[in-house]
Order: structure tokens, then C-alpha cells, then sequence
């Protein structure tokens, strides 16, 4: 048999073609590589962001306020002490034994009300032996005072000597001394009975007891029996820097009464309410700052001697003035500044001047007008320009409804996307270009 032999000049253009398509196949395959690669960023970059943020985020949920006028309060703020208008320490003003008590501790008393008895018997002795000395001189005086008459009778007549009605006048001036000093004793020993029963001398709260029953007691002892200490009404010493002095006695000298607040430590929590009384005669060289006295009705009793508390002043009112919450300050670059919601949903920075503050309001002098919206919550991640999205500040205090309610309104907004979009857009996050695609063969 003849061997077929093939002519190097055929085979040679074969193998150059299969070459050819060999490197377009690969070419393409790299094109094709290329262009996955570029949607599949494209996507990423058009995904909406993940908690934590991404590069193009969405609308930032934020809670708006409007701008209104009202009234706002020039106030002073100072730390001070609770101080009672009268503390007594009962003493017994006799010696004796102390046959009776008649309080319980922390009672609340009225003036005159019994407090303790201290055994009354010798000072009864003694005002009856007074009263019975009394009665004595008493008919000594009136017998010499008829001698005296009688002499002062003979004597017109020259019938005694004038030496002896001199002498019956000084008898009975003598007798007169005598029941002078007689009454003084009747006096002095009813005053030192009344003493036996020990009173209150205002109205107040009954400290400890310091005394027990039955012991004896002085005048002399220095613990007393009991501390009665006047709670309604109380005052407030504090002080306030000398800068001050001359705003709060201008407003005094105008017979202005100047509202006075107490708060407790932390500030947050209103204990009473009441006005200043007045301020001292002189001004703290060492510290300079002045004392004054606010005084309280403390009808709660929520105020204590010895207290510590806060105190707010109330020195005058800005009335009609434009306020805001001092949540939506911000400072920055720009100075003080708010973000102001505009009718796009979009935020632009809003430099504003401030005035006063009163708790949470501060007064705005210039910047914004009245009906202005500004963000006060969510404005951590805002800049000039971003969109916003307005929630409700209920949602604000209920962070976790909040973001339920999101979750939830997402979750309904992509169900609905599921349903419509392949009569919208052809175009389904989940798999709608396959759904479609096979719907497409079945037809």
C-alpha cells in the first residue's frame, strides 16, 4: 500500500488557525471576567448600607423641633444649706426631779404645748409660805395705817407728841416695804410652779429625747431636755458671687418679689418652692461672694435643716422672647450653629447667637425666627445638604419600638417591591431576572 503523505504547506495554515481561536477564546474569557468584575462592584456600591454605615448612606432618621416664642427666665445659681428659723433647746429653768414627759420623739407640737413636768411639790411649799407671809405684813400694815390715823386725829388736837405720829408714819411706811417684798415672793414662787411644767415655746418638730424619766435636772445642764426645731417655714442660707450684688438689690429696692427654687444634689429634682427674704450686711472678703436667705413654706416637709440643695433664683423674665431647646445647639467650626430642616428633607448649618438659659430652653437672639425647624436629636452624622427623614420624638424616647417599626416598615416596603417589580422595572434583587427569563421560555 502507498503511504499517504500531506504537504507541509496545508498543514502548517491549520494549525495557525486553531492557534487564532485558541487566544480569541482566552481573550474572551478575560473580557468576559473583566465586565463580572465591574457589575459585581457596581452592585456592592449600590447596595444600601449595613448597620454601621457605608459610603452612600441613606437618609438619616432624625427628631425636629419648631421654633416659638415664650417666656424665658433670667436665672442665678447657687449651692446652699438648709437652715431652721428657730431651734430651741428646752432647758428646765428649775431643780427637781423629772416626774413626766409628755412627747414622743419626732412629734410635731404647737407654742404651749406640755412638754415635761418636773415634780411641783416644794414649790408649792414655798408659794404657800409665801402667800401666808404676805397675808401676815398685810394685816401688820393695816393696823399701824388706823394708829396712823388716830395719831394723825390727836395730833390736830395737840394731844400726842408730833414725835410720835412722825414715828407711826415711818412704822407704816416700813410695813408697806415689807408687803412690797411679800408680793414679789408670791410672785416669784407662782412663776417657779409654772416652771414645773415645761411648755413649748414654738411650733416645731420634737428631736431625740436626751433626758430620761426620772432623773434630776438644773438649769445648769447643758444638753437640755429635748431640741424643738421649726421646720414651716424654713429658709435657705447661699451665696452668690459680690458680681451679682447690685442686679438682685435693684430688683429688691423695686419691691420686686424674686422667685427662689430648691433642687436636691443632682439638680433634677424640685423640692420646694419659695423667695428671697433678703441678703447680709457685707460681702465675703476672703471668697467674695454675699449671703443671702430665701425662705420656704416647706408644707411637704421635703426640706431639712442642714440640708444641702440647690438653689435657683428667678432675677428677672424675658418676656416673647424666641426660644429652642438647648439640644439642638451644636458647636463647631462654624461657632454655635443648628442643623435647619428645609422643605427638600434636606439639613443646612444655621449659625444662631444665644441668649439666656433656663433649664433646657435657651433664648435665641439672633439666627432663627419662630415656625424654623431644627434637628435636636439625630445629629451626629449630619452635614450641610443631607437628606433627613423625620421621626416623631416618641420615637426618640422608645429607641427599640423605633427601630421595630423600621424594621417592619422595611420589610413591608420590600415585600410590596417583591410583588411589583416585574411589571415596574423588570429588575428583582431576589432572583427576578431568572423568574422572568423562565417565564419567557414557558411562553
Amino acid at each position: 500500500m502507498d503511504q499517504q503523505i500531506k504537504d507541509p504547506s496545508i498543514v502548517a495554515p491549520e494549525r495557525t488557525r486553531r492557534g487564532s481561536r485558541w487566544r480569541g477564546f482566552l481573550t474572551g474569557c478575560l473580557v468576559l471576567a473583566v465586565l463580572a468584575g465591574i457589575v459585581w462592584w457596581t452592585r456592592q456600591q449600590a447596595a444600601p448600607p449595613q448597620a454601621g454605615g457605608g459610603r452612600n448612606a441613606g437618609p438619616m432618621s432624625i427628631v425636629p423641633e419648631t421654633i416659638g416664642k415664650g417666656d424665658i427666665g433670667v436665672s442665678l445659681n447657687a449651692l446652699g444649706t438648709v437652715t431652721s428659723l428657730a431651734t430651741v433647746t428646752i432647758r428646765s429653768q428649775i431643780s427637781g426631779y423629772l416626774m413626766k414627759i409628755d412627747f414622743k420623739e419626732g412629734d410635731e407640737v404647737k407654742k404651749g404645748d406640755l412638754i415635761a413636768e418636773i415634780d411641783s411639790r416644794p414649790y408649792e411649799a414655798t408659794l404657800a409660805q409665801a402667800k401666808g407671809q404676805l397675808a401676815r405684813d398685810e394685816a401688820q400694815l393695816k393696823g399701824a395705817q388706823v394708829d396712823l390715823t388716830r395719831y394723825q386725829n390727836l395730833a390736830a388736837q395737840n394731844a400726842v407728841p408730833h414725835q410720835t405720829l412722825d414715828t407711826q408714819v415711818a412704822l407704816v411706811a416700813q410695813y408697806q416695804g415689807t408687803v412690797e417684798a411679800d408680793r414679789a415672793s408670791v410672785k416669784s414662787a407662782e412663776v417657779n410652779l409654772q416652771y414645773c411644767h415645761i411648755v413649748s415655746p414654738i411650733n416645731g418638730r420634737v428631736g431625740l429625747r436626751l433626758v430620761d424619766l426620772g432623773n434630776y435636772v438644773t438649769p445648769g445642764d447643758t444638753n437640755g431636755l429635748v431640741v424643738i426645731t421649726q421646720l414651716e417655714p424654713i429658709s435657705v442660707l447661699f451665696t452668690l458671687p459680690e458680681d451679682n450684688l447690685q442686679a438682685v438689690a435693684k430688683r429688691l429696692k423695686e419691691g420686686a418679689v424674686l422667685p427662689a427654687v430648691a433642687y436636691d444634689r443632682s439638680g433634677a429634682n424640685k423640692l420646694a418652692e419659695g423667695s428671697l427674704q433678703t441678703f447680709d450686711s457685707q460681702i465675703d472678703a476672703t471668697t467674695g461672694t454675699i449671703k443671702l436667705r430665701a425662705q420656704f413654706e416647706n408644707d411637704k416637709r421635703t426640706l431639712y435643716p442642714n440640708q444641702f440643695v440647690n438653689v435657683r433664683l428667678l432675677l428677672d423674665t424675658h418676656k416673647d422672647a424666641t426660644t429652642m431647646s438647648t439640644a439642638g445647639i451644636q458647636r463647631g467650626v462654624p461657632g454655635t450653629f443648628v442643623y435647619l430642616v428645609n422643605a427638600d428633607s434636606t439639613v443646612s448649618v444655621r449659625p444662631v447667637k444665644l441668649g439666656v438659659t433656663d433649664g433646657d430652653r435657651v433664648e435665641v437672639l439672633s439666627g432663627l425666627v419662630p415656625g424654623d425647624r431644627i434637628v435636636i436629636d439625630g445629629a451626629d452624622k449630619l452635614r450641610e445638604g443631607a437628606k433627613v427623614v423625620v421621626r416623631s420624638a416618641a420615637d426618640a424616647a422608645n429607641p427599640a419600638a423605633a427601630a421595630k417599626g423600621t424594621a417592619s416598615g422595611a420589610a413591608n416596603g420590600a415585600a410590596k417591591g417583591d410583588g411589583k417589580g416585574d411589571s415596574k422595572d423588570g429588575a428583582d434583587p431576589g432572583g427576578g431576572h431568572h423568574k422572568r427569563s423562565e417565564d419567557g421560555q414557558k411562553k
